[in-house]
């Protein structure tokens, strides 16, 4: 063994106590082999470099070294494409402003399909539901497509329904729908699974050399923010409609392009053999199969997150929202898997939704044993519980995979949507932690933007990372300490990875994966945790970013 590389700072975080301290960690090849007081490793290094030169010495001084970043729940795709030159994304102020801004994005794509992501209309003033009619006045001739923040709802203009063969006597599919006037004709808003089956053939409009350089540039985007490895999960629920273009990853790979790990969760289906493929192909370190994503509701801006008991703010009788997909067949699907030993990732937003996983999750647990390898069944969002489920989750060793920046993305929309009392169970991070479940971080980029630093200050303030409203936080008996915030941004995804026994810590054995940031966030005041940035970036001992 050869020390190639050593890490030292006057504070290293390696996420095995609760502070940093003085320190160094010796890298050979992509493995830590050492962490300890700088002393002590170099003298390892020096030993273990006998007759074979010095290893690279890098002192970052006082800046803070920590495990690197990992996103649990992003769509790889989406990201890539919107945050590329081939869109553009945006939450406008009005249905007005958004066509203002499609304009300009027109003038830069003088032909093809427009797009867009991140408009929001309960966030407008006023707050309406947009129309096709606005974009044909500006658009007569021009396919566009905007898709809200939350990526449920399709916002399209008349050249876009008829590509794309939306009618007037069109059938969405189950669990979607085509909103229409009062005489018949579609509105150009295309709601859950009808928006789903429909992006595809938007962005086919792409070329695959396009798409690579879109996921190059992302890629350059997470190691900026220090995440050196995420989860790439299906935005879709229907076979086939999921984005999780393991093709374009592994040729990047074959280029050594990948920099950040790529754990890939395709939709679960009854035929599985997909996944099995995948899983057979992509062995390596960097780019792995590692288990499957379904959705079972919605989201409660709109009404489609599945509730026990109908919205406060209800629409009609018993407006409880709804499973995308049946219960019945969730089941069949979940225990399918846990037969296998893969583990399930459910998109489940309200407590009915919850509450059903579980119920699957602990039939599949008593079944088939818990299981192996380390691996963890997720709840994606978890945004409201009821409270007989909070402690279920660790007693099945189920992971809650939420995204922080979420809990404030509608300002008043849960007391909206669900009234005092069920909000109080509304993102319950403190909870949760105290009933030793375990976090992991993510962002569902590109719902929000993969910013480290946004994440880490939503969950330890409960504010909003633009606003930094509301003072003192939103329900902040709530708020998390940063150390366990680190640990939910790390160790908890890597458990999310089911890798949790060679990511998320600095300590010998563990990949090398290692964020240097310029300010010691265990210590500096709340208002300074977005005024830090990333200082360098390893991925697997490597470099792959310095500011």
């Amino acid at each position: 063994m050869q020390v190639d590389l050593i890490i030292e700072s006057e504070r290293v975080f390696t996420g095995t106590s609760s502070s940093a301290t003085p320190g160094a960690v010796a890298v050979s090849g992509d493995r830590i082999v050492a962490a300890g007081p700088q002393d002590d490793v170099r003298a390892f290094a020096a030993q273990a470099n006998t007759g074979v030169g010095s290893p690279e010495i890098r002192n970052f001084g006082d800046a803070l070294v920590v495990p690197g970043f990992h996103d649990s729940h992003l769509h790889f795709f989406h990201s890539a494409v919107y945050s590329s030159p081939l869109a553009t994304t945006f939450l406008g102020e009005n249905e007005a402003d958004c066509v203002a801004r499609m304009q300009r994005l027109a003038e830069r794509r003088p032909s093809g399909w427009l797009l867009a992501q991140g408009w929001r209309e309960y966030r407008w003033n006023p707050p309406l539901l947009p129309s096709k009619h606005s974009l044909d006045q500006a658009f007569p001739d021009r396919p566009v497509a905007l898709y809200s923040g939350d990526a449920h709802t399709l916002w399209l203009n008349s050249t876009a329904l008829n590509e794309l063969g939306v009618q007037r006597d069109s059938i969405p599919p189950a669990g979607g729908s085509y909103d229409r006037d009062e005489f018949g004709e579609p509105t150009g808003i295309v709601r859950e699974s009808a928006a789903m089956e429909l992006m595809p053939k938007i962005m086919g409009a792409f070329t695959d050399d396009e798409i690579t350089q879109a996921y190059r540039g992302f890629l350059a985007r997470l190691a900026k923010n220090g995440v050196t490895s995420v989860c790439d999960l299906s935005l879709m629920a229907s076979p086939g409609l999921d984005f999780v273009r393991d093709d374009v990853h592994a040729a990047l790979l074959a280029r050594d392009e990948l920099t950040a790990r790529v754990h890939l969760f395709p939709t679960l289906t009854d035929d599985l053999g997909r996944f099995e493929g995948m899983r057979k192909r992509y062995t390596g370190p960097m780019l792995q199969a590692a288990g499957f994503k379904q959705f079972f509701d919605g989201v409660s801006s709109q009404h489609t997150a599945w509730l026990t008991e109908p919205y406060t703010n209800a629409r009609f009788a018993e407006d409880c929202g709804r499973p995308t997909v049946n219960a019945s067949v969730m089941r069949t699907y979940v225990l399918a898997a846990a037969e296998k030993g893969y583990p399930v990732r459910i998109h489940t937003i309200g407590d009915a939704a919850i509450h059903a996983a579980l119920d699957i999750l602990e039939e599949a647990r008593c079944r088939f044993g818990a299981l192996p390898n380390g691996r963890r069944n997720c709840l994606e969002h978890g945004e409201n519980f009821l409270p007989s489920d909070l402690g279920r989750l660790a007693e099945l060793q189920v992971v809650a995979a939420v995204q922080p920046p979420h809990m404030t993305l509608d300002p008043g929309g849960p007391e909206r949507d669900l009234g005092p009392e069920r909000t109080t169970y509304a993102w319950p991070l403190r909870t949760l932690l105290d009933k030793s479940t375990v976090l992991a971080f993510g962002t569902d980029s590109p719902v929000v933007d993969v910013n480290s630093m946004n994440v880490l200050y939503s969950a330890v303030t409960r504010q909003d990372p633009t606003t930094h409203e509301p003072a003192g936080g939103w329900l902040p008996d709530e708020r998390i300490g940063m150390p366990e915030a680190l640990r939910a941004y790390t160790q908890g995804s890597a458990a999310a990875a089911g890798r949790r026994r060679e990511l998320g810590t600095l300590a010998p054995g563990m990949l090398a994966d290692i964020a240097v940031l310029d300010h010691d966030l265990l210590t500096c005041a709340a208002e300074d945790i977005q005024k830090t940035h990333v200082l360098a970036t390893f991925t697997g001992g490597a470099c792959v970013f310095e500011r």
